[in-house]
Formats: C-alpha cells, sequence, structure tokens
C-alpha cells in the first residue's frame, strides 16, 4: 500500500455543487482529499482484504446464531429483555441485510486487523460508492493517474441488485434523524438505489413516525409502514416512544433487527471468544471479564464504549500512557477492552480501511483518512486504486 500524491482534478467547485456537496475554495470538497489516492496490487486487494473480510463477515454470522440462543448474551450486549425474541424471530426468519462497513487496520506484512464493525448505519457510502469511481475515471480522462488503474467498487450495482432480489411490490418508507447531515445524505443515496431498482419510496423523519390505534407504525399522512429503511440505530429505535410496538407493527426493516447484535462493540468480544486467535480479530473483552484486568496491566489497549458512533468517548492506551482519547455522549455506557493496533502512519495521517458488504458480500473499500490516530468526524475520505 503506497500514498501516492496527485493533482486535484480543476473543476472541484462545480464536482460538489453536481453531487450537493459543500465546498470550500481552497480547502475543497468537506470530508473528501483528493489530493492524493492509495495504491494497492491486486493480491494486497484480494487475499490480504477482501478474502479476510468475507470469511469474518461468515463469523459474524455464527456470532448471531449463537447470541440469539443466548439470552445472557444479548444481557451482556446490553440488549432490553423485551427484544430478545424479537432478535431471535428475526434471525430465525431469515430476514435479509442489505449494509455493512468493517473497519480495519493495515500495516503491510501483517494481517489486517478489524477494529469493529459497522453493521447498522455506516456512512460515507456515497463517497465510497459514486465520488471517489467517478474520481477514478475522470482522473484516468484526464491523464493523471495510470490509464490501467482500477477500484475494489462494486458498492453502486450491488445495493440495486439487493434490493431487486428483496421484489418488492409496496410502498418503503426511508427515515432516519433528518438534522444529521450525514445520515441523511446517506438515507437519500440508499433511496436513491431502491428507485433504480423500481421500488416506489418515501421519506419520513423518524420524529414523525407516530402509532395508529391497532398500534402500527405511521408516516404523516396516517399511511401506515410496512417496510422501513432507516439510517437510524437500533438502540435509538428502542428508546423511541413507539419502541415498544416495533415487536408487533408488523414492519419489515433494514437494516433488520438481529444486525443490532453486529452493531454493538460487544461483537469484538464475542468473537475473540469463539475465534479466539484469529489472525484478523484482535483480544477484546468486555471491561469486567476478569481476563481484563491483566490485560489491562499489559499497558496496550483502547477502552471503546458498546455503542459510540463517530469516533466517540474512544481512549488509546500505549505503555500504560494515554497516547489518544476522544469525548462524547457514551461515557456512561459499559465497555470493551481491545488490543491496541496503531493505524499505519502517512504524510497525510492515519489511514482507516473502510471494506463495504451489501447482503453480506464485500463490494467495495474506502479509505479514511484523520490526523490522529482515532478516526472520527474530521477524517475525510481519499480514493483508492488496484494497480500491478
Amino acid at each position: 500500500m503506497q500514498r501516492v500524491l496527485v493533482k486535484e482534478r480543476p473543476n472541484l467547485g462545480q464536482i460538489a455543487e453536481e453531487h450537493e456537496l459543500e465546498f470550500v475554495s481552497g480547502e475543497g470538497i468537506t470530508g473528501w482529499d483528493e489530493s492524493a489516492y492509495y495504491s494497492f496490487n491486486l493480491r494486497q486487494i484480494e487475499q490480504d482484504i477482501e478474502a479476510p473480510a468475507q470469511e469474518l463477515e461468515e463469523m459474524c454470522l455464527q456470532v448471531v446464531d449463537r447470541a440469539v440462543k443466548t439470552e445472557s448474551v444479548l444481557d451482556r450486549l446490553g440488549i432490553p429483555e423485551t427484544f430478545w425474541d424479537y432478535l431471535a424471530n428475526s434471525w430465525n426468519d431469515g430476514e435479509k441485510n442489505l449494509l455493512g462497513r468493517m473497519d480495519f487496520s493495515y500495516n503491510q506484512g501483517e494481517p489486517i486487523k478489524l477494529l469493529e464493525y459497522n453493521a447498522d448505519t455506516p456512512t460515507t457510502l456515497y463517497e465510497s460508492a459514486i465520488l471517489q469511481w467517478e474520481w477514478l475515471e475522470q482522473t484516468k480522462e484526464q491523464g493523471l493517474i495510470d490509464q490501467n488503474c482500477d477500484q475494489l467498487n462494486e458498492i453502486h450495482d450491488s445495493i440495486i441488485s439487493a434490493f431487486s432480489k428483496l421484489e418488492i411490490s409496496t410502498l418503503t418508507h426511508f427515515a432516519c434523524n433528518k438534522d444529521i447531515e450525514d445520515d441523511k445524505g446517506t438515507l437519500d443515496y440508499i433511496e436513491e438505489c431502491a428507485q433504480e431498482a423500481g421500488i416506489e419510496t418515501k421519506f419520513v423523519a423518524m420524529s414523525d413516525i407516530g402509532l395508529d390505534d391497532q398500534g402500527l407504525l405511521t408516516d404523516l399522512s396516517d399511511q401506515i409502514i410496512t417496510r422501513l429503511v432507516k439510517m437510524y440505530p437500533w438502540e435509538w429505535i428502542m428508546d423511541e416512544q413507539f419502541g415498544t410496538n416495533v415487536p408487533s407493527c408488523g414492519v419489515t426493516f433494514f437494516e433488520p433487527p438481529w444486525k443490532a447484535i453486529l452493531a454493538n462493540k460487544g461483537l469484538m468480544a464475542l468473537m475473540w471468544g469463539m475465534f479466539e486467535g484469529h489472525p484478523n480479530l484482535l483480544p477484546t473483552f468486555f471491561e469486567d471479564d476478569p481476563e481484563c484486568e491483566k490485560f489491562i496491566d499489559g499497558g496496550n489497549y483502547v477502552r471503546k464504549p458498546l455503542l459510540s458512533r463517530q469516533g466517540a468517548n474512544i481512549k488509546l492506551v500505549q505503555g500504560s500512557k494515554i497516547i489518544s482519547q476522544t469525548d462524547g455522549p457514551y461515557g456512561e455506557q459499559p465497555n470493551v477492552i481491545q488490543g491496541l493496533e496503531r493505524l499505519p502512519k502517512f504524510e497525510g495521517g492515519y489511514p482507516l480501511i473502510g471494506c463495504w458488504l451489501v447482503a453480506s458480500s464485500v463490494q467495495g473499500l474506502c479509505i479514511r483518512e484523520d490526523n490522529t490516530l482515532i478516526t472520527g468526524t474530521s477524517s475525510k475520505v481519499v480514493p483508492h486504486v488496484i494497480l500491478d
């Protein structure tokens, strides 16, 4: 993996306008950096990243199968008891999932390490699927990069295909907190993909979802919601006023309820418990696990809340000293303790490898750079190429 400097396209302002993205003169498109790209060879993509990610996805599904059969595991994850049967039924009924993004540290010469799985509300989807593919095509046309460059990027077509295979013939609602810009932008793009697949769609703000006299979910027009694609974490839905009605409301959700298990950072402790020593996993324990105390005594670890977003409330410790930490609203949550795996350092910062899965199949790659070891809201997507 190499970081290669490259000229930016000369019309970035116009490109931002076409994609309805924010552009700041002198800085470029917000959340995007095309002053460089990361170059991989085909072996690195296929053997070092793609194959392990696919294997890890299969392992994750084994964890779900175990979790829905073991109440103590669901309790360990902090999932309310009133939803245990709901999650189990969702899994046992084979409810389909749509999207997820695994985040890896990739230090060359070593196996990639799974840091966490954004399995419920993954963002940077549009930048990954559309913006970096368009960058690849245009920079090749402009002679800025080698004509033989390719990408691991079948995200867009695979999402449309996944929607088509669902054979949905009824109206599908799309919901999020409309005030969270990343979530709304991601949801808008997913809705466009659904429309390309021939699905009738309608947006509803999560705050506008109500209940009718029979306890069914409705939109502002009192139309009953039967299918809901959400960019809204399952733990938030469980806390909504209509949350207690969700298990009996008859709505088919995307992501399905069982994804709440994979979106919980406790997943990493469960995976280590089931697949201890796997080369792509880091030792991870629930903070109150007796094993955790001697692990912390080793002085090299990361503390993460079970449920947090955008790198909030993370603490990195090396040599028993804090080397990086973030604040946030999740400080009162239980935590997991994970072995420290530092992101590699390049001139532009610290790259985090994101591997996109669509319907549990690896379909794309994105790289986010931040200027600290904790990838957060200040990170930027940097395009990648495959070149042999």
